[in-house]
C-alpha cells in the first residue's frame, strides 16, 4: 500500500508550542486507526521559507504566534500563493486536495481571501471557551459527534468579525462556529470557524489540543505561574479543572481532526467510508 503523504505546514516560526505535539500525534494515532502509512513531511513556513508543493494528498497549516496583518515578511507572498494554487487545482481536478487551516492559518487565510475582517482584541482571549455551533455548523460532518456548545483551546490576540456575506457566497464558504454570546458585552462575535470550501477547512481554535497532554503541561509549576501571573489564578483554576473534564477538550480532538483525515482518505480511495 502506497504511504499517504502528508503535509504539515509548521507557522509557530520557532516558537516553542504544544500544537505540533499535537498535530504529530493525531496523525500517528489516524494512521493506526485507519490502517493505513502515512507519510509526513514538516515545512518551516514563516522561520525557513519553506513551503510544499502540490504533491501531497493533505495539508494541516498549524497555529503560530504574532500578527496575521499584511507584512513584508517573504514567506507570506509564498504562503499565499501556495493557497491559491490548491484552491485552483481543485477547481480544475476531480483528485482534490484537503487543507485544514488552525488558528494564525485561519486568520490569514481569511484575510487572504476577504471573507471579512481580521482586527486585534481588545483583550486576549485565552482559555478552555466553549464554541457555539451555526445552522450550519450543526450539518457540518466534521463536526458531527460534537455537543452544542463544544469546548476547545482558545489563544488569540486577534478575530474575524464583520464578514462579507457576498464574498462568502461567492466562495461558497459557510460559518461552522461562533465564539461565546456575551449579551453585556457591545461588540460583535468572533468567528470560530469556516467551511471554505468542501476540501478547505478553517478553524479559529485548536482542535488538535489534547485534554491529557495540555493539563500535564498546565501542571507544570513554570507554566502555571505564568498562567496566573497573566490571566490570574481563577482562570487557571478554570482550565484545570476543564481540560480534566473528559467531555471538553478530549472530546473535541477525538472528533474534528480524526474526522477530517477520514474523509480525506475516503476521496484518495483508501478507506471505502468517510
Amino acid at each position: 500500500m502506497e504511504p499517504i503523504r502528508i503535509a504539515i505546514l509548521d507557522m509557530y516560526n520557532n516558537a516553542p508550542n504544544e500544537g505540533m505535539r499535537c498535530i504529530r500525534q493525531l496523525l500517528s494515532r489516524g494512521s493506526v486507526e485507519n490502517d493505513v502509512p502515512f507519510a509526513v513531511d514538516t515545512f518551516n513556513v514563516r522561520a525557513g521559507n519553506e513551503l510544499p508543493g502540490l504533491d501531497y494528498d493533505l495539508y494541516i497549516s498549524s497555529g503560530g504566534p504574532g500578527s496575521p496583518l499584511a507584512s513584508d515578511e517573504p514567506w507570506e507572498a509564498r504562503y499565499f500563493a501556495f493557497i491559491d494554487s490548491l484552491l485552483a487545482h481543485n477547481q480544475a481536478n476531480d483528485l482534490k486536495k484537503h487543507l485544514l487551516l488552525i488558528c494564525h492559518s485561519f486568520q490569514l487565510v481569511s484575510r487572504h481571501l476577504g471573507v471579512g475582517e481580521i482586527s486585534r482584541r481588545k483583550s486576549t482571549s485565552f482559555g478552555v471557551l466553549p464554541v457555539h455551533l451555526t445552522p450550519a455548523g450543526l450539518l457540518e460532518p466534521v463536526l458531527q459527534g460534537l455537543p452544542e456548545p463544544f469546548y476547545t483551546v482558545d489563544s488569540r490576540d486577534y478575530q474575524l468579525t464583520d464578514l462579507d456575506a457576498n464574498r462568502l457566497e461567492e466562495l461558497g464558504a459557510e460559518v461552522l462556529c461562533l465564539e461565546k454570546d456575551r449579551p453585556h458585552v457591545p461588540l460583535p462575535r468572533a468567528v470560530m470557524a469556516i467551511r471554505f470550501t468542501p476540501e478547505v477547512l478553517g478553524t479559529q481554535f485548536h482542535p488538535e489540543a489534547d485534554g491529557e497532554g495540555m493539563l500535564r503541561y498546565m501542571l507544570i509549576d513554570e507554566r502555571k505561574q505564568q498562567v496566573i501571573t497573566t490571566y490570574g489564578s481563577e482562570k487557571y483554576e478554570e482550565m484545570v479543572h476543564l481540560l480534566a473534564n473528559p467531555d471538553t477538550i478530549e472530546r473535541t480532538e477525538a472528533v474534528i481532526v480524526p474526522t477530517f483525515l477520514r474523509r480525506a482518505l475516503a476521496q484518495t480511495g483508501q478507506l471505502a467510508t468517510a
